[in-house]
């Protein structure tokens, strides 16, 4: 019952927060330079035409009346249609962003697969050669930027090795897991880092509480102290970090997305931009907003699932 609460409570503290991301998102597109009917007539643009544009698409009103407009249009669920592509904002958010999400997902997989047992590693192992060779190896992956990752992963195991295609989109599911594979490492290689360390730095501290050696005194298995003790407590922090993270990988997508040639909402967004279509550009920013959002409310169901006292 306490876990129902304070879900509750978490669902109604998103509302304040989906109007605050309408407002920052109409304000920060407003501010963009450049106008979309000047991007849609290039420079060669007549005054006429471009007041006859900005007219059509509403952009004359008073900045309030836009807003509510705008906001009306978001809660009917009809986001407008692109400026650029003529397709309906909500059609093409339907149709991108299932692949960032899958890709943001194989990158999380990856990271938790590759942090979570080499995190055990190092802490069990502290201070010793392969601890230092594990946090030595993923310092390297942490020092360097999304997209030199991505180019040398494209160049090493897609162009020299030909392991991998060198960017695209698979038509079946098999396909899909094969040609995200790689933007999906090169996302997951600095997430796994920082999760990594801070996951082996939480294991340290909790293998030397009280209770683990009161366990260990009860002559319970080490496999069970290990995953039911210390990993339960351990991941706390870890979840946490996991979930604030998500944001970041959603922004590192918009790279790595650009640099395989991926069809995803990243690469959506970023068309978006040079094109001045500004229904796209709102309606990709208020779905990954409220995406990270609800990244925000599962992680805090996990760790108040895991430490029942967050609940209270």
């Amino acid at each position: 019952m306490p876990l129902f609460s304070y879900v509750v409570r978490r669902i109604l503290q998103m509302i304040p927060t989906v109007v605050f991301i309408l407002v920052i998102t109409f304000v920060l597109i407003r501010l963009l330079p450049g106008d979309p009917a000047s991007a849609m007539l290039g420079d060669r643009a007549l005054d006429a035409d471009v007041i006859r544009i900005n007219a059509s698409l509403g952009l004359d009103r008073p900045i309030i009346v836009q807003f509510f407009y705008f906001v009306e249009r978001v809660f009917t669920g009809d986001l407008g249609n692109s400026i650029t592509l003529k397709l309906p904002v909500m059609t093409l958010i339907l149709q991108r962003l299932p692949v960032t999400l899958m890709l943001i997902s194989m990158a999380a997989v990856i990271a938790l697969v590759l942090a979570v047992p080499l995190a055990f590693v190092a802490a069990l192992k502290r201070e010793q050669t392969s601890d230092a060779a594990i946090r030595g190896v993923f310092q390297v992956g942490l020092s360097m930027p999304v997209f030199y990752i991505g180019i040398l992963l494209l160049t090493l195991f897609a162009a020299h090795l030909k392991w991998f295609p060198v960017g695209g989109y698979g038509d079946t599911f098999g396909s899909k897991l094969y040609h995200l594979f790689l933007p999906a490492l090169t996302l997951a290689v600095s997430l796994a880092a920082i999760l990594m360390r801070n996951l082996r730095a939480a294991i340290i501290g909790v293998i030397n509480a009280e209770y683990v050696d009161f366990a260990r005194a009860k002559g319970l298995r080490t496999r069970i102290i290990l995953f039911r003790h210390v990993l339960r407590n351990a991941l706390i922090s870890t979840i946490t970090l996991f979930g604030l993270q998500i944001g970041s990988l959603l922004g590192g997508g918009v790279i790595t997305e650009t640099v395989f040639a991926v069809p995803g909402a990243g690469r959506l967004m970023i068309d978006s931009i040079y094109g001045r279509d500004y229904p796209v550009l709102q309606g990709l920013t208020i779905a990954l907003a409220i995406l990270v959002s609800l990244t925000f409310l599962v992680t805090d169901i996990v760790q108040a699932w895991l430490d029942p006292r967050i609940a209270r």
